[in-house]
């Protein structure tokens, strides 16, 4: 009898292993190269729906992403991704990064960065809102701020490094004025500036629009808000004009609405 019940036993055990599917890593690296990214609903469905902590233990055995933009809701493999010089990647809107999760990109991409980063620049750059990110990397020391204008600027948690920022920034900062008139020696900063407002203040909107957006670009990284503290106007408003210059994008606006004018008026003929 109990030779009997240990061969039971052992068939009882086979056949529990020869009924438990296997979930394959391959079937995970297929479906990514097929589809590039993919929702972990959609990873469940494709691998025959096992259990959370088995896709996750999968998904460990590769080198998998987990975008910043969509609350990490998407995953791809790092083989896959094309990134940038800044180590990003776009794919259907969706954004991965080379250093992990938004608050880990946001503190790299600062601390990489020659001049610092205001919340509206880095925000340009990753295409998604990153002020939770950063007063959060504030607090935890992991970068540092200063005052900036109204805004403020975010700087490296290195303290040598984040001292050669604030020097980078300060001479970016007067190079904005020099840039925006022709070179003249004998135009002292001041006089540049009024000359330039002056100068802004003959435009419409749009124009005013699309020569922050040039002169934005002659500046680089950093150039939209300076730009747009000298000349009293908002970053969004100069990132926009600088987008519509690079896309060759000026829409069909109008200076003056459909029907505006004078009337036409018909011409007196001498009655004979």
């Amino acid at each position: 009898m109990r030779t009997l019940a240990l061969t039971w036993g052992f068939r009882y055990v086979n056949s529990l292993i020869m009924n438990t599917p296997k979930y394959c890593i391959a079937t995970i690296e297929k479906f990514l190269k097929d589809r590039k990214i993919a929702t972990f609903d959609q990873l469940k469905t494709a691998m025959g729906n096992p259990a959370r902590c088995t896709i996750f233990r999968k998904l460990a055995e590769t080198e998998y992403l987990s975008s910043y933009s969509h609350r990490g809701k998407y995953y791809t493999l790092s083989s896959i991704a094309k990134f940038n010089a800044l180590g990003l990647w776009e794919y259907r809107s969706v954004w991965f990064s080379r250093f992990g999760n938004l608050i880990d990109t946001a503190e790299a991409l600062v601390h990489r960065s020659e001049t610092g980063y205001t919340a509206t620049e880095l925000k340009n750059v990753l295409q998604v809102d990153a002020n939770h990110a950063l007063a959060q990397l504030v607090r935890s020391g992991r970068l540092q701020r200063d005052p900036l204008g109204s805004a403020y600027i975010y700087l490296s948690g290195q303290s040598q490094v984040a001292q050669h920022q604030r020097k980078a920034r300060k001479v970016q900062s007067k190079r904005s004025s020099a840039s925006l008139v022709i070179v003249n020696p004998d135009l002292a900063a001041e006089e540049a500036k009024a000359t330039i407002l002056l100068f802004c203040s003959m435009l419409d909107e749009r124009q005013r629009r699309l020569y922050a957006g040039l002169e934005s670009l002659k500046l680089g990284h950093g150039g939209d808000i300076h730009i747009a503290s000298l000349l009293g106007m908002d970053p969004h408003t100069v990132a926009r004009g600088r987008q519509e210059l690079m896309n060759a994008d000026f829409g069909s606006d109008r200076l003056r609405k459909e029907g505006g004018g004078r009337l036409p008026q018909e011409k007196k003929r001498p009655k004979s």
